[in-house]
């Protein structure tokens, strides 16, 4: 059976499924996401995309902004009262005083009106959280069932490299101030 060994589930695979079953606990209306943080082999940490605690959660008033203006997925966060998945396990740890350093974050991502699996990656808020967290491995699942690992200190590179690009095209003006080319 694929993703066993010797008749037991992989640990990859068995961490991933932990993070599924948080992800259920998410009341976002878009998307369902689950984070787990797991460090020399025990999980530390738990999170799903949602409000801040004790917020209004869409469902509760009415429906999603991003829902009525037919916004895509992954973009006009600041329209959104979600803390991500990722932040969520992150500051969960804190709040119990337990390290991630070192650590891998797995994430888990599901559409509640499809039941499919969406293609889980950190947006770029939250690799930086990653980053500065010390977390060094992120480990999720994506849409066609395939297992993806990220190496934390790669994306350091990358940030920079994007802020270095978009530096350049505001000082040439060809920034606008939503980080969009004119």
């Amino acid at each position: 059976m694929s993703g066993q060994s010797g008749g037991r589930i992989e640990k990859d695979l068995y961490y991933l499924e932990i993070a599924k079953a948080v992800s259920m606990r998410s009341p976002c209306t878009r998307a369902h996401y689950g984070a787990i943080v797991v460090v020399k082999d025990a999980i530390v940490s738990t999170g799903y995309n949602g409000p801040v605690r004790g917020g209004v959660n869409c469902y509760e008033v009415g429906g999603c902004i991003k829902d009525i203006l037919n916004l895509p997925h992954g973009t006009a966060y600041d329209l959104c009262p979600a803390v991500h998945a990722e932040e969520n396990c992150i500051i969960n740890a804190a709040r119990n005083g337990a390290s991630v350093y070192g650590g891998t974050l797995y994430l888990y991502g599901i559409d509640p009106k499809t039941g499919e699996v969406l293609d889980a990656k950190p947006c770029e808020r939250c690799r930086r959280a990653i980053i500065n967290s010390g977390i060094s491995l992120v480990v999720t699942m994506g849409r066609d069932g395939k297992i993806r690992y990220y190496e934390v200190e790669k994306w350091v590179e990358e940030d920079t490299k994007w802020y270095l690009r978009n530096l350049e095209l505001a000082l040439r003006g060809e920034l606008d101030r939503l980080g969009k080319k004119d």
